[in-house]
């Protein structure tokens, strides 16, 4: 999925997330300055639920293998996201489940070992952003639509750079890429939270 996870949002005035005190990073969006970012994928993930048989909720993540964001605060309709997710790399709390998501039933990561989500285009919508890119799994492209806040932005006293980062959330439904077990069994509505940070070069 290249995740467009984040875009001009915090570089235009699009809500934010409340900050703890005493964190490195703070709401300040005039800390993101032009340029390209690259993603931090210590710190990206992408959480997906869906409703088991309905008996219950079931989750899992992937995180980020490479990509990067170019904003510019002055043009924040240019603002473009690209991620790519290492599908091999899905984690759940069960071994045998994680292993069942990566076989042929579901996303068959021995042929399609990532997923990548493009941006292209911010949406503002009053009290958040609409973030509208392409997501592709399994080599099906389809148009995704997160709802996006920014979170902070600020120097990491880890590695010395600007980090910064959006919280984003949206859905997408499994029978448009061919993941999986036929509906009803488990729902066809698959909730995403994007948890995106991008950090300077």
């Amino acid at each position: 999925m290249r995740l467009i996870v984040l875009s001009a949002l915090a570089l235009a005035a699009a809500p934010v997330i409340a900050q703890a005190p005493g964190l490195p990073g703070s709401a300040d969006r005039s800390l993101v300055k032009a340029g390209t970012y690259q993603v931090d994928p210590n710190h990206t993930q992408v959480t997906w639920t869906v409703n088991h048989m309905g008996f219950s909720m079931l989750s899992g993540q992937f995180g980020a293998g490479s990509g990067s964001i170019t904003v510019d605060p002055a043009k924040p309709a240019a603002t473009r996201v690209e991620v790519t997710f290492p599908l091999d790399q899905l984690s759940t709390t069960s071994a045998p489940f994680a292993t069942h998501l990566k076989s042929k039933d579901f996303f068959d990561v021995a042929a399609n070992p990532t997923a990548k989500f493009v941006s292209t285009g911010v949406t503002p919508m009053g009290d958040h952003w609409m973030l509208n890119g392409n997501l592709t799994i399994k080599g099906v492209t389809k148009p995704v639509s997160l709802t996006t806040r920014f979170v902070g932005a600020g120097n990491n006293p880890m590695n010395k750079k600007l980090n910064f980062g959006f919280i984003a959330t949206g859905s997408i439904n499994r029978s448009d890429f061919g993941l999986g077990m036929a509906v009803p069994v488990v729902s066809d509505k698959v909730d995403l939270t994007i948890n995106a940070a991008f950090q300077a070069g």
